[in-house]
């Protein structure tokens, strides 16, 4: 079991605070080695991140990364606007105000928040696919510049093309490549302007993510019933950029619905440390969380989303639900309501998901579609309609609109808080009573997951990985079924292995955006056969890195 700081839960002291006048300094006047593979451009399953202080987020790098968009946009004709948006880290703001100076630069038509709001992520989505409906030309693609739910210190730049999801690999691939051509030249091919220049560019308009983001809810959710519910909700936008979404949701459908904490402060003080001691704000950590966990009483609902608002926390009158626990009764209330979606319409899932998803598929006789680790897997699925959810155990979803049209391509933690308000005003069960329901029916799995270190060699030995490698004929006491190193809805090699009994199961891969190796593992016989599963996955790594 992992060890749990001290400081866990609790808010963090001063020393713990980030320094934000170093941190801002060193975004400006500290400088990429392009030689050090740990400075370059690189991006993993969530864009480029890093942090100045460390010299993999500083202004070289979004300059780079920014004029690599803007060559990929030309060279893909996309010439419509770009919605450009940032969440509430400090090197958010400074990131902005760098992409903005070039994207001008270069010609390109910029939306941007009004008065300087926070964007969430989902509301870019959005805003792309909503500019692109109908259109075969002039398309619209984004920038959000974040980090997600790490900690103060980091900065992120995510792009999304025009199908308004986070963009695939080959789009990725030449994105890094080109952005670290241009940092080995010094950049001095980048073209930019003052920032002075470019605020008062006619080329920069200001588009009112909010109100485009909220007058649509209706169309993907039973507000309605939220609203005759009488539900008393409570929210913790976690000093994120969801924070101008709530109130005027709240206004608009009518909802009971209070924000708990308005604050935004980029050393987000207020969020109470994680289980290793640290400033991160997930809300699927029930120690980030604790703060809106003691005042769960208080509602019949609550929730919570990280800093750029693409993941969600659901806090019952009981717990802080577990994501895959959440997801499951999502899939399940989903696909029972939303009677105009196509039969055909699959659950989308990445493969380290729960398998009660796939429980879930098998009883409501729907297709399950199995990805690997990534919401850009499920883009091209949602855009088309051929899944009308797609969600991944790190507490990130999506789901189409009532007529089956893409609502956003990227994952949405306003969307799937207000989904849980919708279930329970829908059924009258809080949805932990609605998944105690489903473990009598389907069986009550244990998930767990597990980090060790991962240096270039163990990535390089999991991702050349083959079926036959792989020996184990048991699983935990129980005959291995399938060992998979693709996965099966879109064959994509998913950059390790998973293996499979009929009673649980264990997968490994590598992270795309930390130094470690994760270790995911599922059991649905019980605790002493996770335990089982764990030694046996143990082993088998073990046994590899000894090769």
């Amino acid at each position: 079991m992992p060890i749990v700081h001290t400081d866990a839960g609790k808010l963090p002291a001063a020393d713990k605070l980030e320094k934000i006048p170093a941190l801002m300094s060193a975004y400006y006047t500290e400088f990429p080695n392009p030689e050090l593979p740990e400075q370059r451009v690189s991006f993993g399953t969530s864009g480029h991140r890093g942090s100045s202080l460390a010299h993999t987020f500083n202004e070289e790098h979004i300059y780079a990364i920014t004029q690599a968009v803007c060559d990929y946009r030309g060279a893909n004709a996309i010439d419509g606007p770009l919605f450009l948006g940032g969440d509430t880290h400090a090197l958010s703001e400074a990131a902005f105000r760098t992409a903005l100076e070039v994207l001008v630069a270069n010609g390109v038509h910029v939306k941007i928040s009004k008065n300087g709001e926070y964007t969430a992520t989902p509301a870019i989505s959005h805003a792309i696919l909503k500019w692109n409906a109908g259109r075969k030309t002039g398309l619209a693609d984004g920038i959000i510049i974040t980090p997600s739910h790490n900690p103060p210190r980091d900065g992120g730049f995510k792009y999304n093309p025009p199908n308004g999801g986070p963009a695939e690999t080959d789009i990725t691939s030449w994105i890094e490549k080109t952005a670290n051509d241009y940092l080995e030249k010094r950049n001095r091919d980048v073209r930019q302007v003052s920032l002075r220049e470019a605020r008062k560019s006619a080329l920069v308009e200001e588009y009112d993510y909010t109100a485009a983001y909220v007058d649509d809810l209706e169309k993907v959710l039973d507000m309605a019933a939220i609203a005759a519910s009488g539900l008393k909700l409570g929210v913790d936008p976690l000093g994120g950029a969801s924070l101008p979404l709530w109130q005027p949701i709240a206004e608009k459908y009518r909802l009971n619905l209070t924000v708990v904490n308005k604050e935004v402060d980029p050393t987000f003080r207020f969020v109470p440390c994680d289980k290793d001691g640290q400033i991160r704000m997930d809300c699927s950590s029930p120690y980030a969380m604790n703060r809106l966990l003691e005042m769960r009483g208080q509602f019949d609902l609550a929730f919570a989303c990280d800093p750029d608002s693409d993941r969600h926390g659901i806090v019952t009158p009981t717990e802080l639900m577990n994501p895959n626990h959440y997801l499951t009764v999502a899939a399940w209330h989903l696909f029972r309501e939303r009677k105009n979606w196509s039969p055909e319409c699959g659950i989308g899932k990445t493969i380290v998901t729960s398998a009660m998803l796939n429980r879930i598929g098998k009883e409501l006789g729907r297709p399950v579609v199995e990805v690997p680790v990534g919401f850009k897997w499920f883009v091209p699925y949602l855009f088309s309609g051929r899944c009308g959810f797609g969600c991944e155990e790190s507490a990130g979803a999506s789901f189409l609109c009532f007529d089956s049209s893409p609502w956003s391509t990227d994952k949405d933690g306003p969307l799937m808080c207000l989904l849980a308000a919708e279930i329970m005003a829908k059924s009258g069960k809080s949805p932990s009573e609605i998944y105690a329901g489903l473990t009598e029916k389907l069986g009550a799995p244990i998930y767990q997951r597990m980090d060790a270190p991962a240096d270039d060699h163990t990535r390089k030995i999991l991702k050349s990985l083959r079926p036959e490698d792989v020996k184990l004929k048991t699983l935990g006491g129980s005959p291995v079924t399938l060992v998979e190193t693709r996965a099966s809805g879109n064959d994509a090699p998913i950059g390790g292995v998973k293996v499979s009994s009929n009673d649980g199961w264990f997968a490994v891969r590598p992270s795309g955006t930390e130094a470690i190796c994760k270790v995911y593992t599922e059991s649905f016989k019980g605790k002493d056969y996770l335990l089982a599963i764990q030694k046996d996955a143990i082993d088998f790594m073990e046994a590899l890195l000894k090769k």
